[in-house]
């Protein structure tokens, strides 16, 4: 619900394509990154957020409402889709956005270290990932069995993503089986379709949509006795067996620092797009106990975290 402001006090528009309850969850790295530019949601700055739960052509319209607020500043997170969908809508207001697609080959700017117009942000390296999330999938589960992919068709970075698994499997000598899926029934039927031709593993694609459906695909891949990859250590703490990417939070918080810094009246240009510089294997021991999985040694020193 829309909040009174004192006109003094600078509006920041929160656009995202994943879901409220994942905003709600990375929210207070954000905070945290505008406190160290001496920011304070609800102090001397608001925070506007519109989340399009996954339907990204709900994207546009909520970039409108935002708009219709007069903000300061538009953070535009989950994906490239939102990036864009901003950069469409204004060429004058500042843009930040976090994403896992690299921006570059996603045409939202065109150079990492001096961005132009108005909009930089965080490279979180997500979709680049996947070939090595496979290769790593591939060392947990060794053997000649295909292993299982599930894309979102509808992510605008779907192409991206299925060249690199393409790509991957080629590399590692793997056939795989991919499995596309935007609705929940579609992820149903996924996982099914997967099953059926004797997948002996699964990689669940970069995808805001998938964010919301965390615990849908966790459980799915229990039910279904299959060892499964994500991106993002959440999946591995809700009970996926083991994860390798960024800290989205460390995302979030850099994101607040440089919103923090344009308020401050930094231009755009002097503000490179960030990058991830460490990346994390978290592992879920006890669900590799569950599915009788014995956990290579290679992947165990690999390993950041280890839930026990």
């Amino acid at each position: 619900m829309a909040r009174a402001q004192p006109s003094t006090v600078p509006v920041i528009g929160f656009l995202a394509s994943s879901s409220s309850n994942y905003l709600a969850q990375i929210m207070p790295a954000f905070h945290q990154g505008l406190s160290e530019t001496g920011y304070i949601d609800g102090q001397n700055v608001m925070i506007e957020s519109r989340s399009a739960e996954g339907q990204y052509d709900r994207l546009t319209s909520l970039a409108a409402e935002l708009l219709g607020r007069k903000i300061a500043v538009i953070v535009a997170s989950g994906g490239s889709e939102p990036a864009r969908v901003a950069k469409a809508a204004t060429s004058v207001i500042p843009i930040v956005f976090v994403s896992g697609a690299d921006p570059v080959r996603a045409g939202i700017v065109t150079s990492f270290n001096r961005p132009e117009g108005n909009i930089t942000g965080v490279s979180l390296l997500g979709s680049a990932l996947e070939a090595k999330r496979l290769a790593l999938l591939h060392e947990m589960v060794p053997g000649a069995s295909p292993l299982g992919v599930i894309l979102n068709p509808k992510y605008p970075d779907f192409d991206l993503e299925l060249h690199e698994v393409q790509d991957a499997a080629k590399t590692i000598k793997r056939q795989i089986i991919v499995a596309q899926a935007s609705s929940e029934t579609e992820i149903d039927a996924a996982f099914t379709m997967i099953s059926q031709q004797a997948a002996s593993a699964l990689l669940v694609a970069v995808d805001p949509f998938f964010n919301t459906q965390r615990d849908r695909l966790v459980a799915l891949a229990a039910h279904f006795k299959l060892p499964a990859i994500y991106y993002e250590r959440v999946y591995a703490e809700l009970g996926g067996l083991f994860s390798y990417g960024t800290s989205f939070a460390e995302g979030y918080r850099q994101a607040g620092v440089y919103v923090g810094k344009l308020l401050k009246g930094a231009k755009i240009g002097d503000l490179p797009i960030l990058q991830p510089t460490k990346f994390e294997l978290v592992l879920n021991l006890r669900t590799a106990g569950t599915l009788g999985l014995a956990v290579p040694s290679s992947i165990l020193a690999l390993a950041d975290e280890v839930i026990e």
